[in-house]
Order: C-alpha cells, then sequence, then structure tokens
C-alpha cells in the first residue's frame, strides 16, 4: 500500500513538472528539481540462468517379440514389473515344435543307420577288392574281375559319404528344430546397461495367435533416464557436455533433480531452428518415467564480481544504453554509458566508467546529464543508513 501511494505521488509530481513546463514555456534549468527514484549499485555475483522445456526419454528401449510364429499361451510379466536380463517373459504354444524335434530325431536315426549301412558295404569292397587283386596277381582273376571289384570300391566310398552328408544334415535339422522349441520361451536379453529393466508396454494378451516378430512387449531401462530439450542458437553455443542442469517436473512439484548434458547434437532441425540437447539424470528410484514433463535450469555463464542495477535503471539516449549516477550529495545526476552483460530476473550487469553509489530507476525520463533531482525522504534516510552501516 505505501508502495502504491509512493508510486502515486510520484507520478503526481511527474505531470505537474509537466504542466509547469506547458503554461510557463521555460526551460529545464528553470524548474525545481525532478522527483526520482534511486536504488544503490551493488557489486556481487550474477549469472545466466536458461529454463528450457522439454520431456524425459528412456535411457534405453526395445520391444520384446517372438522368433516364431504361435498362440500365446502365458505372458509372465505385466506392466511396471521388473524383468531381469534373460528372463523368460512369455510362452507359446509349442506342440507343433515339440513334433517337429521328434521327426528331425527320427530322421537322423535313419540317417546313421544308412551310414552304419554304407560303411559295412564299404568293408565288403574292400576286401572283395583285395581278394581279386590277388587272384589277378596269380592269374586266376581277369582283368574285368579286378576293374569291376575297383568299381564296387569306389561306388560304396561315394556311398558312404553321401551317407555321412545325411547324417550332418540330419543333426542340423534337428539342431534348428530344438532352436526353434526353444523360442517358444521368449525371453528378454539386451546388451550393456542394467540387468533390471521394467516393462513399459504390453501389447498381447493369453488365447492370441501372434506372428512371428510380433510385438510383445516394450521393456525400458528407466535409471539412468533422459531429459531432451531444444535449444536456439542464442544458446547453444555456451552450452557443453559436462554442464550440470537442476530439473524439475510437474509430477513433483517442489523437489529438483540434477543432471548432466551428454550429447549436443551437431546439426538443427530445419523446421524450428533448434538443436537436440540430452541430459542424464539419476534415477534410482525410478519416480522419473519417460514421456514426463521437464523445466531443466542450465547456468550458461557466471560472473563472481560484477557492478549490477537493477533493469529498471536502464535507459536509452541515443540508442546508446547507459543510466543516471545520483551524485554524492543526492541533489543530480550524470549519465553514464554502460554495456549490458548478463540479466538475471530484474538485475543487469553493466560494465563502464563511474559506476558507484546510486542510480535512479523510476523518472530518468525527465532529467538529463547534470539535472537537478529530488529524492523521497523515505529513501535519502534508507540511503544514509547503509552508508552509515557501511562506513561502521
Amino acid at each position: 500500500m505505501i508502495v502504491m501511494f509512493g508510486a502515486a505521488g510520484l507520478g503526481w509530481l511527474i505531470y505537474d513538472q509537466y504542466q509547469q513546463r506547458a503554461v510557463t514555456g521555460k526551460s529545464d534549468r528553470a524548474f525545481r528539481p525532478v522527483p526520482v527514484e534511486v536504488a544503490q549499485i551493488k557489486i556481487g555475483p550474477i549469472v545466466l540462468e536458461r529454463i528450457f522445456s522439454g520431456e524425459l526419454e528412456a535411457q534405453a528401449q526395445f520391444v520384446v517379440a517372438p522368433k516364431v510364429s504361435g498362440r500365446v499361451e502365458r505372458v509372465l510379466v505385466n506392466i511396471a514389473d521388473t524383468v531381469k536380463r534373460g528372463q523368460v517373459v512369455a510362452e507359446l504354444d509349442n506342440d507343433e515344435y515339440v513334433q517337429a524335434v521328434a521327426q528331425a530325431q527320427a530322421d537322423l536315426e535313419v540317417a546313421r543307420a544308412k551310414l552304419s549301412e554304407a560303411k559295412s558295404a564299404l568293408e565288403n569292397a574292400n576286401r572283395e577288392f583285395k581278394r581279386t587283386e590277388l587272384l589277378l596277381k596269380r592269374g586266376i582273376a581277369s582283368d574285368s574281375e579286378f576293374d569291376a571289384a575297383r568299381q564296387d570300391q569306389l561306388a560304396k566310398q561315394a556311398q558312404l559319404k553321401v551317407a555321412a552328408a545325411q547324417v550332418a544334415k540330419a543333426e542340423s535339422s534337428l539342431e534348428t528344430a530344438n532352436i526353434r522349441l526353444r523360442y517358444t520361451r521368449v525371453t528378454a536379453g539386451w546388451a550393456g546397461g542394467d540387468d533390471d529393466r521394467v516393462v513399459a508396454e504390453r501389447y498381447v494378451d493369453e488365447g492370441q495367435t501372434v506372428a512371428a516378430n510380433a510385438p510383445l512387449l516394450m521393456i525400458v531401462e528407466l535409471n539412468p533416464i533422459i531429459g531432451v530439450v531444444f535449444v536456439t542458437e542464442r544458446d547453444y553455443a555456451r552450452l557443453e557436455p559436462g554442464q550440470f542442469v537442476s530439473l524439475t517436473t510437474d509430477a513433483y512439484p517442489g523437489e529438483q533433480y540434477t543432471g548432466r548434458i551428454d550429447r549436443i547434437a551437431p546439426v538443427f532441425r530445419q523446421s524450428t531452428r533448434q538443436a537436440r540437447i540430452e541430459m542424464t539424470i539419476d534415477n534410482p528410484r525410478h519416480r522419473l518415467k519417460p514421456g514426463m514433463f521437464i523445466r531443466a535450469a542450465v547456468v550458461l555463464a557466471r560472473v563472481s564480481e560484477a557492478t549490477i542495477v537493477p533493469e529498471q535503471a536502464l535507459t536509452k539516449r541515443d540508442d546508446r544504453n547507459g543510466v543516471f549516477i545520483v551524485s554524492e550529495d543526492g541533489r543530480s545526476v550524470a549519465w553514464h554509458e554502460v554495456n549490458v552483460g548478463i540479466r538475471e530476473g530484474n538485475r543487469v550487469q553493466v560494465e563502464g566508467q563511474g559506476l558507484s553509489g546510486r542510480v535512479v530507476t523510476l523518472g530518468q525520463q525527465l532529467v538529463k546529464d547534470g539535472a537537478a533531482i529530488t529524492i523521497p525522504a523515505e529513501q535519502n534516510n534508507t540511503a544514509a543508513g547503509r552508508q552509515k552501516d557501511d562506513s561502521q
């Protein structure tokens, strides 16, 4: 209420000053001092902080899908359940695959029997060849009989190779049938990261028939979790990997989470002219979830000893930024050009010559360099008290 009355009184004095100019037409020096409000110039730390809006994403996610088709007999996990690496999460009807294994096993037995038969036939052919060769040397067997024995031996050797190949083929078919049978027990396997993850989505129920590679479950890693924001060119150059970020979310008002910038996209999206920034956030209790809205506060710059004035003290003269510095006796002001630096709330870092004491924060539109001013008594008393404290 006191502030409202003070502002109203100051406004009346400014209005009265304009009225006097309109009536008398005298120069600025002929008027009584301009009433203004002032504030102390301060020296201290100031930070440039930006708050970006974004959302959370899972560190890693993958869809669990069967490698074979079949009817879903059991789904062993549900949404929000924890899953361990390699855990069986679903089972398909395996009757056909069990039968395929039995058929492959029978085919292997037949192939092994044929291999045994081929070995026996080759042994007989080898004995006959040796007998015919001996008779040929004695002049009892003819050359044609020897050639026939030789041809039979070669044929039996070829038949043995074929039988051995058929055994290898049958063994491979049996292994394939066993693999497909094992595929009816669907497991959640992943590489890297934690051994525990969480079920985020469930796409099927028991009794449904699914095709090979049809999605059954979505499994995500929640610790750590990734925060994603998009920044414009103005802030892009100030960001770098390793910077710490303070995050808040609407789900847990008043709570802050700490993260760090891990990845900065090397390109800007043409549609928005923004670049993707990824932050890693520790999430041991899994409170933060993918898809949550976040606000990420990043300190882009920090100055430990800065000259700071209220933002309302800034004014322009001939397109130059500056402030009006109050004289030591508090009766006049001097214009000082400044370079504006970091802005933090209603505080602004300024650089320039002679920046000490007090600056005009209200009423500077009516003054110029060297103009006479008057400061409300309450502000003068406050300023005097501060100067006394500083001197002590």
